[in-house]
Parts: C-alpha cells; sequence; structure tokens
C-alpha cells in the first residue's frame, strides 16, 4: 500500500498543479501552489528548462501514483496487468486505479481526499455486498453495494458524514449511483475513458515502461 510521507504540498508544487492532496485546504488561499508554483527546493523558482521527453513521461507516471497515492511496486503491477489485458493498455491502467475501494469512496463526495477515504478504508468503515472492507487497493465490481457501517455511526467523522447528501455535494460518475435514504451507493459498470477525470495523460505513461 502506498503511502505519502512528508509535506503533500510540496507534491503538488513539483507537478506544478493542484493534485487536491490535502482536501479543502486545496481549495483555499492556503494552498501552497497558489503561493509559490514552482518546484520546490533551493533551485525551484529558477527552474524553467523545457523538459526531455524522457522527462514528460516520467512526471505523467509520477503525477499518477500520488494523485491515487501507490507506491512504484503496486502501481507497476496495476501497468503489467493493464498490458497483459485485451484493452488499450492506457485504459485499462487508468481504469484500474478508478475502481480502487478507496477511489471509489472518494468519488461518492463525502470525503475531501483520497487519503481520508483510504483511512476510512483502513479503519473498517465501509461495506461491500455486506462484508467489511478494509483494504483500499480492493477492486469493486459491477453490481457491487458499497455502505458505511453501521456500527461506526456514532463516530465524529460518520456524523459529519450522515449530515451530507454525496449525490448532492459532488456531481457521481455515471458509472456510480447513490440512494440517500438507504446511505449506499452500486457500482452500475466499469469506467469507460470519458469517465475519468483527473488529467492523467495515460498515453506518456505507457511510453515510459514501454522502453
Amino acid at each position: 500500500m502506498g503511502r505519502i510521507l512528508g509535506p503533500k504540498c510540496r507534491l503538488c508544487r513539483r507537478e506544478g498543479e493542484k493534485l487536491f492532496l490535502k482536501g479543502e485546504r486545496c481549495h483555499t488561499s492556503k494552498c501552497a501552489i497558489t503561493r509559490r508554483k514552482y518546484a520546490p527546493g533551493m533551485h525551484g523558482a529558477k527552474s524553467g528548462a523545457r523538459l526531455s521527453d524522457w522527462g514528460m513521461q516520467l512526471r505523467a507516471k509520477q503525477k499518477a501514483k500520488r494523485i491515487y497515492h501507490i507506491g512504484e511496486a503496486q502501481f507497476r503491477i496495476y501497468f503489467g496487468k493493464a498490458y497483459d489485458s485485451s484493452e488499450d493498455t492506457g485504459e485499462a491502467l487508468l481504469k484500474q486505479l478508478e475502481i480502487r475501494l478507496d477511489n471509489v469512496v472518494f468519488r461518492l463526495g463525502f470525503v475531501s481526499s483520497r487519503l481520508l477515504a483510504r483511512q476510512m478504508v483502513n479503519h473498517g468503515f465501509i461495506t461491500v455486498n455486506g462484508d467489511t472492507v478494509t483494504i483500499p487497493s480492493f477492486q469493486v465490481k459491477p453490481g457491487d453495494v458499497i455502505r458505511f457501517k453501521d456500527t461506526k455511526k456514532e463516530t465524529k467523522l460518520m456524523m459529519g458524514i450522515a449530515n451530507k447528501k454525496g449525490s448532492e455535494t459532488k456531481s457521481l460518475p455515471s458509472w456510480i449511483v447513490f440512494d440517500a435514504d438507504k446511505k449506499e451507493s452500486k457500482i452500475l459498470n466499469l469506467p469507460k475513458r470519458e469517465d475519468f477525470i483527473e488529467n492523467v495523460d495515460d498515453k506518456l505513461i505507457v511510453e515510459f515502461y514501454s522502453k
């Protein structure tokens, strides 16, 4: 399981854009990239050299890893599965990232970041088809029903979630449907290329690993 250690805002600054790693803070004036839109480090403000083709491929790969909070080893496994599939490699890779349970919880709109969504899964807040799942990388499939565990409703986090209506606070992807009354969601189908929201250049990632 990938973990981001150290200042997360430095990662956004390194990629030159907001990756929304800190949730609500990213939408305020406290966002680091709003104040310092240049790479971190002693020479960050002076760096402006054009990236080589390999450099652009590397940045695309690093950006995807940081958005979904995945380590290099796990990312390579995802790429290997995508490469061996009959689908377009880039699309198959992004699909695997999107159907991770922590990402699905984030997409529902109850939490402001994937890190918080991962914490919810790790701590047993989420059930899939009635069974508690504590593995953030668990991949959902069409027909799966995802709910917030009833026994966790008394916690501070769940009290906050209970007052929200996920489908109203954030537009849901077309492949997920949410029942506000039951506080549960269902996976209708696997995401397609037009469903991917994040600005990730999958072609550059494929080129990086194909060398």
